[in-house]
């Protein structure tokens, strides 16, 4: 049995089999709704029912609690539709998400840049073209069936003279990715991924002065957001926060800080928590989600892209609607729950 899932206001219909989340039939169908993790951690993909009936699967509280369930909220990528559905998601792409590939990648390269980040560069294959937005990511198939999700670093364009892919890892003691990628990956071994997957993009329809808010290697979307602005030579003001713990978490500064003198309109403010002494750092301390507030306390008239960590985002996504006035629907996010944040 099939039932049709319509998606409010943009009015976008597919159709979802009686046993297949709705989320999975979406993606299927070219229909880009919001989404994170699609194992239930995250709560990116939570939207209201409007009519029709919902089961869901395993999720986590954290990502859509009893009393969001109870006031009609559902999680499409584990809610199963049980009769048609009318969903309500300001979010929705008005253009088909690009094809979903599984493809053979090369490792060209990996290069540590502090003690727990590896960049890894993939060389795509040369006669399969793979299409992405800046800001969504890639899954890596394990042979064990598992996944593990990375975005992309680099924007699309920069494939036009090599088929190639940038990803930020961050190692995860007794990760069974990360553990291998840090201890015995080497160049030219061959991987797989499948994607791409995600709902994190530059909404460019849109005029807003921008805030990008990045923790850790959350910052991988976020470059390739810049680069993507840069070469689209979209000037929207923009004010980037990236934070770690200590100075050298933010691993790509010097990054930035070159592609200020050819951004006028972009603001960089790196923040750090647990600055030691033999950091001499002088500049921003505390919580990077704090800082935007400090800086914003009017959010109102913006548009809000924050990446990393589940509580940096949710944190954000949290007080930057009730402190702030940020409206809901100007709220995008990626967060990077890794696979202890599944359990």
């Amino acid at each position: 049995m099939t039932f049709t899932i319509t998606v409010e206001p943009s009015g976008r219909t597919f159709t979802a089999e009686s046993s297949e989340a709705m989320l999975a039939a979406g993606i299927r169908q070219g229909i880009g709704l919001p989404y994170g993790c699609k194992d239930g951690a995250c709560g990116s993909c939570k939207c209201k029912l409007l009519s029709g009936s919902v089961v869901h699967g395993a999720h986590q509280s954290k990502a859509l609690s009893t009393d969001e369930e109870a006031a009609g909220y559902v999680l499409t990528c584990c809610g199963v539709a049980h009769s048609d559905v009318v969903l309500e998601s300001r979010q929705v792409t008005e253009v088909g998400a690009f094809p979903i590939k599984k493809m053979p990648v090369r490792v060209n390269s990996l290069e540590r840049v502090s003690h727990d980040v590896m960049v890894l560069n993939l060389q795509l294959p040369a006669s399969d073209s793979f299409q992405y937005r800046a800001g969504q990511y890639v899954e890596f198939l394990l042979r064990d069936g598992d996944r593990r999700s990375y975005s992309m670093a680099n924007a699309p364009h920069t494939q036009a003279d090599q088929p190639r892919m940038e990803l930020h890892l961050r190692h995860m003691p007794g990760g069974k990715f990360t553990d291998h990628v840090f201890s015995a990956m080497k160049e030219k071994d061959i991987l797989r991924i499948e994607g791409p997957y995600g709902s994190f993009f530059l909404r460019e329809e849109s005029d807003k002065p921008l805030v990008l808010l990045a923790s850790g290697t959350g910052f991988a979307p976020i470059k390739a957001l810049i680069e993507h602005m840069q070469f689209k030579n979209i000037t929207r003001d923009a004010t980037l926060y990236w934070g770690g713990r200590r100075p050298a978490d933010l691993y790509q500064s010097a990054w930035i800080e070159a592609r200020l003198a050819d951004m006028p309109h972009l603001r960089y403010v790196p923040v750090v928590s647990n600055a030691l002494p033999e950091d001499a750092w002088t500049g921003r301390t505390g919580f990077v989600h704090k800082a935007v507030l400090e800086d914003f306390p009017d959010l109102s008239g913006h548009q809000v892209y924050a990446c990393g960590a589940p509580i940096v985002v949710e944190s954000a996504r949290a007080e930057y609607s009730t402190l702030a006035g940020l409206p809901a629907e100007e709220f995008f996010a990626d967060s990077f729950t890794s696979a202890a944040d599944q359990v």
